[in-house]
């Protein structure tokens, strides 16, 4: 008598530098993962259907759940929903998310963006569990946020684009005029990790004295500024690759308390509570994705 296959649910973080699929039960082990390069969609997404159909023959995938970058249509109403909208990430707009991996597996399908995938997950399992006010950021190949206002997110049905909102420009980064492609010296493309890497070079091999590290430091204080004075959230979760470099989140508290000023009343203790890292580190994506997956219908 063959054993019943195990029911499972499958998430994406689809990221700009790499597609990371996994596959996890109702408890949130972890039952197969895999890695896929953001080179073409024909190469990409082949390769994470690919891994996805190589699981059905010991498991039954419940969900799959996409935590994606942008911009993209994430309205379950639209009849464009999962296709990627025009933006920095060249080669993937008009994409379909949605139908390549509905087809493809004959599964229920929910997409969002990484950013508020990220954030679902914190707030079912990390550093925002029982808020109903809260931002992620991430910080990595680009930027973006996920904001959660009064339990709900913001944009709904579409989403913000955060990581283009204007900054201040550092009095020695006047000259730099950005990597993004679309707005050149908007957050975005002044501090994300390719940004840093047009400037200074490759940021793991910077020294942790490097002024590139204060550069950054002051654009995300204006980032989480506006965020603090827009929606008042209860925390402000800072995540992504480049802010892996652990050192960078203490300069980033004394910015903001240099750019604040005092207003709110806010202490040193306050800012330490609401400027925060990811309690799910670099896997806030991937359980973003497996929260979607199990909570299909979401809104």
């Amino acid at each position: 008598m063959k054993s019943p296959k195990k029911i499972v649910y499958g998430g994406i973080d689809a990221g700009g530098t790499s597609f990371k699929c996994v596959l996890a039960d109702e408890s949130r082990n972890i039952i197969a993962q895999t890695d896929v390069p953001t080179t073409t969609p024909q190469y990409t997404l082949a390769q994470c259907i690919e891994f996805f159909k190589s699981a059905v023959t010991t498991s039954t995938i419940e969900a799959l759940g996409i935590a994606s970058f942008g911009p993209l249509d994430i309205d379950p109403n639209s009849g464009a929903y999962g296709t990627y909208l025009p933006g920095p990430k060249s080669g993937w707009a008009g994409v379909n998310l949605y139908s390549a991996f509905k087809d493809a597996l004959g599964i229920p399908v929910a997409i969002d963006t990484d950013v508020n995938g990220a954030l679902l997950a914190e707030l079912a399992w990390g550093n925002a569990k029982g808020y109903t006010s809260a931002a992620y950021v991430t910080i990595g190949t680009g930027i973006g946020a996920g904001i959660l206002c009064a339990g709900q997110l913001v944009g709904k049905p579409a989403h913000p684009e955060f990581g283009h909102i204007r900054v201040e420009r550092h009095p020695d980064d006047l000259d730099f005029k950005g990597v993004c492609s679309v707005h050149g010296a908007c957050l975005e493309g002044l501090a994300s990790g390719p940004s840093l890497h047009a400037r200074f070079g490759d940021p793991e091999k910077l020294a942790r004295d490097h002024k590139a590290w204060d550069m950054l430091a002051f654009y995300l204080a204006q980032a989480c500024v506006s965020l603090a004075l827009s929606f008042r959230p209860q925390a402000i979760i800072l995540g992504g690759g480049v802010l892996q470099t652990k050192h960078v989140l203490p300069k980033i508290k004394r910015q903001y308390a240099n750019q604040i000023n005092a207003y709110l009343g806010q202490t040193e203790d306050d800012i330490d509570r609401l400027i925060i890292p990811p309690k799910l580190g670099r896997n806030a994506g991937i359980w973003g994705g497996i929260y979607l997956a199990q909570n299909i219908g979401y809104k």
